[in-house]
């Protein structure tokens, strides 16, 4: 198989396989990997060639993403492989674990907190943000069972905020009590909060 280079927009150097594009990687990766023009090469070499540029591109890609917020491992992996194979992704994943970059407990712990303290989540819709970004289910038992967030009090800061008023409305209070349902308060904290708020 002859392998060429081909100059794209910018940086970009796409690479052919017998005149048949293949994949795109940059020209300074290009010339680290340093295999002339022209050259004549066989499958283990060409997936040796493949297998760097795209663990560069994760490597690029997930490093873009964790400079934006932090990530769950999950939710890293499953971005990066929009870009890349999922062997690939899984090996960058596993790199920005080991530099520190990574830590699902960590992040379970920081996105809890401000669901709990900005957001005003209930419990259950905590649990469900988490699980959803693919925290391991023993870490966010772990992670619940330590805030000490009150649900009556979160209730109280949610109606105070958007709907004090809708409470004096006719059927307000069942619409807004439907809503606090939904948002994953169970009816007893609901009734809780309004008592308080009444009195």
């Amino acid at each position: 198989m002859i392998i060429k280079s081909q100059k794209g927009r910018g940086k970009k150097i796409h690479i052919l396989l017998d005149d048949d594009y293949q994949i795109t990687t940059d020209v300074d990766f290009w010339s680290e990997i340093g295999v002339p023009d022209g050259s004549d090469i066989d499958e283990c070499v060409w997936e040796d060639i493949k297998n760097s540029i795209n663990y560069r591109k994760a490597m690029n890609k997930g490093a873009d993403l964790l400079s934006r917020r932090s990530h769950s491992e999950y939710e890293l992996k499953t971005k990066i492989m929009r870009t890349c194979d999922a062997v690939s992704a899984e090996k960058a994943v596993q790199r920005f674990v080991e530099l520190g970059y990574l830590n699902d407990e960590e992040f379970a712990k920081e996105l809890a907190e401000h669901l709990f303290t900005n957001k005003n989540y209930s419990a259950g819709n905590v649990r469900l943000e988490l699980l959803k970004r693919g925290i391991d289910r023993d870490i966010v038992n772990s992670v619940i069972a330590e805030n000490d967030t009150d649900p009556v009090d979160s209730i109280i800061n949610i109606i105070n905020k958007k709907y004090i008023g809708k409470l004096s409305e006719e059927g307000g209070s069942q619409k807004v009590t439907a809503t606090l349902l939904r948002k994953g308060f169970s009816y007893s904290d609901i009734k809780s909060a309004y008592y308080r708020i009444e009195n």
